[in-house]
């Protein structure tokens, strides 16, 4: 596919060749007026409505740049890195640039079963913001000394193993064959003295470290006797790259699921307190959660603004029906990591398969889902252009695109410029869980980060992304499309309400997730 586009133009569609399937967007977009001035939602509205209006007008986020580090940050819960892996992390930051970093391996989903541990020393120093990734600043790290102390004499039999068949010359002794193992004990894997680094076979590399954000709000109280709020701090560090051969090489451009601060983090959090007594020899064992079944039927909406690689920031609303299983996505982009500026729409719709537990992702289920029909709304002057500029043919009625106006791509089996072609399959990840306020959560699987769609079995997705809340049940029936489009504007009454969004932008949205190269 060959567009004479401009360099900017061209770096747009790359980005939006990007996005994933799964990965439609909702709205979210700060509010100018105080929080006490802020106004509850109407008793009519419904909770999916309700939801959009917290990310619009409600998600009052702070982001200093350059952002302060100092101090401990721990995970909320148990991680899934491409893999997968199990862990938990528990760094902290010293006023003299210095870090400290544990993270704690695990051979369950629930990190309940310890593996290994890693401690990780280092320095690191914070530079510009990053012209890459909107609102992240870049940093550079250098390690000092990375240990790993084992859990089990299985762990140890297959690390060692790793570190014997593939890493250098100065690491084929790192573990004799049949060392008995020793609780506690601390081996080196890498040594800035010695120059010694034996953590390649491990996968291991600190590269989140160069993309940094730090975003404050306020979450408020819970108890219905007290008023006000309390700070919530978030870590969000560089994104690990879902190809293990890339993990090495790879410079982040998005992010991993946020670390909190250990002194302003949400409330409850069963996991934060575990995580910031463990240390090395004493792993965290997080509380026992229990299995939820597969339940998709319902209505699902983003949490907050999401970041992907390749500097795309959306919102997402899925709606499952159960009874014939079709789904429909609606995928909001923006320019901004406060999802404030859109830039283009997409809503998809097809059907999935009946779930099957996963045999290599435990406690996941895996689906595959069918793009059969997808439309597009650009919301800005700049992918109107680009999608003005497409073959004739490629990408709905030719050179008829304008900014607020959706299209139907269906007819034209696609949009070439936004890499679809429709039909698609795509080979997915899903999981649901509770948080501790009992609200049902839905992770859908991370997409590549080269951009690619997992549109073959061996490229289903073996971690996730931010999850989705559930907003309404099968039973119950969300308003219609327009309702989500509305954000910032005055009622009747002079009060804020929803103001449409950009239907183009969801449309784009959904495009870029149903890349199928």
């Amino acid at each position: 596919m060959k567009l004479k586009l401009e360099s900017s133009k061209i770096k747009k569609a790359v980005s939006f060749s990007q996005s994933l399937l799964l990965s439609l967007p909702t709205a979210a977009v700060r509010t100018r007026r105080s929080c006490a001035a802020a106004e509850p939602p109407l008793r009519w509205e419904p909770r999916c409505r309700q939801q959009l209006r917290h990310l619009q007008d409600g998600a009052r986020i702070a982001a200093r740049l350059p952002p302060r580090l100092e101090g401990r940050w721990v995970s909320t819960g148990c991680e899934v890195r491409p893999g997968p892996e199990f862990l938990t992390r528990s760094y902290l930051f010293y006023a003299n640039r210095l870090f400290k970093a544990y993270q704690f391996y695990y051979w369950d989903p629930s990190c309940r079963d310890p593996s290994y541990s890693l401690v990780i020393k280092g320095k690191l120093r914070l530079r510009q913001a990053s012209w890459i990734t909107r609102g992240a600043t870049e940093a550079d790290y250098h390690l000092h000394k990375v240990g790993i102390v084992f859990h089990s004499q299985k762990a140890m039999r297959e690390v060692a193993s790793w570190i014997n068949q593939t890493s250098g010359e100065g690491c084929s002794g790192f573990l004799p064959p049949g060392r008995t193992w020793a609780p506690g004990a601390l081996y080196e894997l890498l040594s800035a003295k010695t120059e010694r680094d034996c953590t390649a076979a491990l996968g291991f590399a600190m590269h989140e470290l160069s993309l940094v954000r730090v975003e404050k709000h306020y979450q408020p109280l819970l108890q219905p006797q007290q008023s006000g709020s309390r700070l919530v701090e978030e870590l969000y560090l560089g994104d690990i790259h879902t190809e293990w051969v890339e993990r090495l090489h790879y410079r982040p451009t998005g992010y991993q699921r946020p670390m909190q601060s250990a002194v302003h983090h949400v409330h409850p959090c069963p996991a934060c307190g575990i995580i910031y007594r463990a240390d090395e020899h004493h792993p965290p064992i997080l509380p026992i959660r229990a299995q939820l079944p597969m339940q998709l039927s319902g209505s699902w909406v983003s949490t907050h603004c999401e970041v992907r690689p390749a500097v795309l920031f959306l919102t997402r609303y899925f709606i499952f029906h159960g009874n014939n299983h079709t789904w429909e996505g609606y995928y909001y982009h923006y320019s901004d990591p406060l999802c404030k500026q859109p830039t283009f729409t997409i809503y998809a719709s097809g059907h999935y398969t009946q779930g099957i537990p996963s045999s290599k992702v435990r406690g996941g289920t895996e689906l595959a889902f069918k793009v059969t029909q997808a439309r597009v709304t650009p919301m800005d002057q700049v992918t109107v252009m680009m999608l003005n500029s497409s073959e004739p043919g490629s990408c709905g009625l030719t050179s008829s695109w304008s900014a607020g106006v959706e299209q139907d791509i269906t007819p034209t089996n696609g949009c070439l410029a936004l890499g679809i072609r429709l039909p698609h399959t795509e080979y997915e990840l899903f999981k649901t869980e509770q948080d501790t306020k009992d609200r049902s959560l839905l992770y859908i699987g991370e997409r590549p980060t080269d951009g690619s769609s997992p549109d073959r079995p061996d490229k289903r997705p073996t971690s996730y992304q931010a999850p989705l809340i559930q907003c309404a049940g099968a039973s119950e029936e969300f308003s219609n499309y327009v309702s989500l489009k509305y954000l910032g504007s005055k009622d009747a009454n002079g009060n804020e309400a929803l103001k449409p969004l950009p239907v183009a932008f969801l449309l784009f949205i959904a495009l870029l997730f149903l890349r199928w190269d």
